[in-house]
C-alpha cells in the first residue's frame, strides 16, 4: 500500500463529519463544533473554530462556488456560515446565519444543491426541509417535503437538474422526490424521471431487497439511474425506465455510504472499514474489489479480495474458531486486534474529491468513526479487477 503523506488531526475514536473545498476542510470531531483546517506544505493547521450549535453536528457540507458552509446538528437547527471581514482587524471570518427548519427531531444529514442556491435537511422528523434564501426579508425559508415519508430521513442527494432529490430513510424505502421552488428554480427539463414537477411530487419509490434501512442514496453523473446501499447488505441500481433494478447482495457487513466515479462504478463504503468497487450496466452489476490494499499488511495474514476488514481480525477469528471448531483454548492465541484496512472503524462518509478527464470521478475521500480522513486513487476500473490504491492524505 501506497501512502503519500499521513497526518494525524484527530484523536480516535472520534467519528468525523467532514466537507472540503481545495486546500481546506471542514470537520466536526463528533461535538457541536466545526474546525477549518488548511493545508501548509505538508501540514494540515487548524484557523477557525464555528461553534454556534448546542448539540452535535450530523453533518455538514461545502458550497464549492458560493465558498458556503451549511451545518446541521441534533439541536434542530442549521447554520449557513459565510466569509465577511472582520470590522475591527479586517481578516476574513466566517459568520453564522441560523435557519429555522421547522422539525421537531434531529437534522441527519445535509446537502447543497448543484447550483448551491438551496439546500436539503434531512431529519428524523420523517420529513426534508429544502431550504433556500428569501432576498427580499433577507433570510433561509425551509419548505418541507413530507408524504409518504414514514421515518427518519438517512441520506439525500440531488440530481444534476438542481429540482429532483433522492431520499433513504428508515421506513425502508428510497425515493426520488421534486424539491421544485417557483421563485427559485427555472422550469426543468423532461427527464426519465418525469415531465411535470410541481413541489412534493413522488418520482420514485424503491423498497430495500430485504427490508433493511436505507443509509445511502445517490444519483449517477448523468441524473439518470439511482444507487442506494440498505442494511441488509445489499446495493441497488435503479433505471427509472423499466424500471429495472439490479441488487447486489454482499455477504460482507452492510455500507452505509456510496458514491459514483462514472457512469457504470460506484465506490461503497460502511462497517467492513474499506471502500470497494461495484460496476455494471444496465444488464448486470458486480463486486470489482477493494481500494484498500490489505495485501501489504506486512508480516499479518493477507486478507481474501472482497473480503472485510472488520471481519479479518485475529479477535474475530479467535471467535470464529471457538464457534465453528470447537477451539477454546490452548495454542497461540494473537493479541492483535488491529484491522488489515487502513480505517479501524466503520465508514461514515465517502465523497468524490478530485475529478480527472472526461467527468470522471479520480479520487475519493472516505472518513469515518476512527476519526481518519483518507483520500484514495480511483481510476477506471480494469479487467483486473481492483480499482486503485491509497493516494493521498490521511487525517
Amino acid at each position: 500500500m501506497q501512502i503519500a503523506a499521513v497526518r494525524s488531526l484527530a484523536i480516535s475514536p472520534a467519528q468525523l463529519t467532514d466537507a472540503y473545498v481545495s486546500a481546506e476542510v471542514a470537520l466536526s470531531l463528533n461535538d457541536n463544533k466545526s474546525q477549518i483546517y488548511v493545508k501548509e506544505g505538508k501540514e494540515w493547521v487548524p484557523t477557525e473554530v464555528l461553534a454556534e450549535h448546542d448539540k452535535a453536528i450530523t453533518s455538514i457540507d461545502w458550497a464549492p462556488n458560493s465558498n458556503r458552509i451549511v451545518t446541521a446538528s441534533q439541536d434542530r437547527n442549521a447554520y449557513v456560515w459565510s466569509q465577511s471581514p472582520d470590522p475591527l482587524t479586517g481578516r476574513m471570518v466566517w459568520k453564522p446565519t441560523l435557519v429555522l427548519l421547522r422539525i421537531n427531531r434531529a437534522a441527519t444529514f445535509v446537502r447543497w444543491s448543484p447550483n448551491e442556491d438551496k439546500f436539503a435537511v434531512a431529519s428524523g422528523a420523517r420529513a426534508i426541509a429544502v431550504c433556500s434564501f428569501d432576498p427580499e426579508n433577507n433570510w433561509w425559508v425551509a419548505r418541507q417535503l413530507k408524504k409518504p415519508i414514514q421515518s427518519t430521513v438517512l441520506s439525500v442527494d440531488w440530481h444534476p437538474n438542481n429540482v429532483l432529490l433522492a431520499a433513504g430513510s428508515a421506513d425502508m424505502k428510497a425515493r426520488v422526490l421534486s424539491a421544485y421552488i417557483k421563485d427559485v428554480d427555472k422550469r426543468p427539463a423532461p427527464t426519465v424521471w418525469g415531465e411535470k414537477l410541481p413541489f412534493n411530487t413522488v418520482c420514485g419509490e424503491y423498497a430495500s431487497p430485504a427490508g433493511g434501512w436505507v443509509h445511502a442514496v445517490s444519483f449517477s453523473p448523468s441524473g439518470d439511474t439511482l444507487a442506494f446501499a440498505s442494511h441488509d447488505s445489499s446495493i441497488s441500481v435503479v433505471y427509472p425506465g423499466g424500471p429495472i433494478i439490479r441488487s447486489i447482495r454482499i455477504s460482507t457487513l452492510p455500507f452505509v455510504t456510496l458514491t459514483w466515479t462514472s457512469e457504470d462504478s460506484i465506490v461503497a463504503a460502511g462497517h467492513d472499514c474499506q471502500p470497494v468497487v461495484f460496476s455494471g450496466s444496465e444488464a448486470g452489476w458486480a463486486f470489482v474489489g477493494s481500494l484498500d490494499d490489505t495485501s501489504s499488511g506486512g508480516g499479518r495474514p493477507t486478507a481474501k479480495a472482497g473480503s472485510v476488514g472488520r471481519l479479518n481480525s485475529s479477535a474475530f477469528n479467535t471467535f470464529r474458531n471457538a464457534d465453528t471448531r470447537g477451539h477454546t483454548g490452548g495454542g497461540e492465541v494473537s493479541a492483535d486486534t488491529e484491522l488489515l484496512t487502513v480505517h479501524q472503524n466503520t465508514i461514515t462518509s465517502v465523497r468524490a474529491f478530485e475529478w480527472g478527464p472526461g467527468g470522471t470521478v479520480s479520487r475519493v475521500s472516505t472518513s469515518g468513526v476512527d476519526g481518519k480522513l483518507v483520500i484514495w486513487n480511483a481510476v477506471p476500473v480494469g479487467v483486473a479487477g481492483i480499482t486503485g490504491r491509497l493516494a493521498g492524505t490521511r487525517v
